[in-house]
């Protein structure tokens, strides 16, 4: 692989200390930032469901992505994870994604239309299986996909799509190639022909590594390492361990609250043999929970800066694996 042959550098990023670097150690390889895109995909939508992820999340990576001048595309599945779990009798519903136009950014849609009405009504499941897992499929890897098949600035034309899957992480993720065709791929089409190739930079490198690099480049990690988790993914992942499920529970009670009613009202589990309540009891909320940062993580507007004068290792580095497999 030459890695200056691309014609665009895609990188999926959930604004986690991985897909930081990944872009870090781009721009350390000699990519200019204005090759490079970001592609958030909003696991809630933008239609008004706040179930799952962090509020500052959406905000913290419109402005990482300004302090490196890096253009910003956001992406959803309509209604989001809320939408997609109570989906009963119904299509999937369609794919939202913002791309381009000249100089301004206009939003697409696609999908929504062909396949099977189904019914789900249960939170995905604990496994690497991503036909069970399923809001890593439909909410992220099927959107990213969709909105790369969907824009015709990426036909004849060279893409790199670049996540930050590690090794470390699990077993599932250590059998993950470090470089590949991406799913989107087609370069051996008759009609339309693309060029997409999937790379994995930091799959093999370990945590010390991924926060050297954010280090040196003075980064502001995500609040959520502040206070003490060791991933970033949804505030309520359901790989969320005891003590996160108990973390939630006193930070955002509420949103605690309307995981549990759902566990109920499905009368199926995250855990399959405990609900979100047995795992409060059997857990602790982190020690390190600073009030001022609790309101950052919980808040819609980012109002640190992004690079820092004093940088410090987050409380949460090296502390829980709990994430998705």
């Amino acid at each position: 692989m030459k890695l200056e042959s691309y014609d665009y550098y895609i990188v999926a990023t959930s604004g986690g200390k991985d897909s930081i670097a990944c872009i870090l150690y781009l721009l350390s390889s000699g990519i200019p930032a204005k090759k490079i895109e970001l592609w958030h995909h909003l696991v809630d939508g933008r239609e008004g469901s706040t179930l799952m992820d962090w509020p500052i999340t959406e905000d913290y990576i419109r402005k990482f992505a300004n302090a490196f001048s890096i253009k910003l595309f956001f992406s959803w599945k309509q209604g989001g994870f809320e939408r997609e779990m109570l989906r009963e009798n119904q299509k999937t519903a369609p794919t939202i994604f913002q791309a381009p136009d000249d100089d301004n950014i206009i939003e697409c849609s696609c999908g929504g239309i062909r396949g099977k009405e189904n019914t789900r009504r249960k939170f995905p499941q604990v496994t690497a299986n991503l036909s069970q897992r399923w809001c890593s499929a439909y909410l992220k890897i099927d959107v990213c996909t969709a909105a790369i098949n969907n824009q015709k600035r990426f036909l004849n034309r060279r893409t790199l799509v670049i996540t930050g899957e590690r090794a470390e992480e699990s077993a599932a993720r250590s059998k993950y190639k470090v470089f590949e065709p991406d799913r989107s791929d087609n370069r051996n089409g008759k009609r339309i022909k693309r060029h997409v190739d999937h790379w994995r930079p930091v799959h093999l490198w370990d945590e010390k590594e991924v926060w050297k690099i954010i280090e040196k480049f003075k980064v502001n990690p995500h609040p959520a390492y502040r206070l003490g988790w060791g991933r970033l993914s949804c505030i309520s992942c359901i790989f969320g361990s005891k003590n996160q499920w108990a973390t939630l529970n006193k930070i955002a009670p509420g949103r605690f609250r309307r995981i549990g009613a759902y566990e109920k009202e499905f009368g199926v589990t995250i855990h399959r043999s405990k609900s979100v309540y047995d795992q409060v009891v059997e857990g602790s909320p982190y020690s390190d929970l600073d009030p001022s940062i609790v309101k950052e993580g919980l808040g819609i507007t980012f109002n640190n800066d992004i690079i820092l004068n004093k940088w410090e290792l987050p409380a949460g580095a090296f502390g829980e694996n709990a994430g998705p497999t």
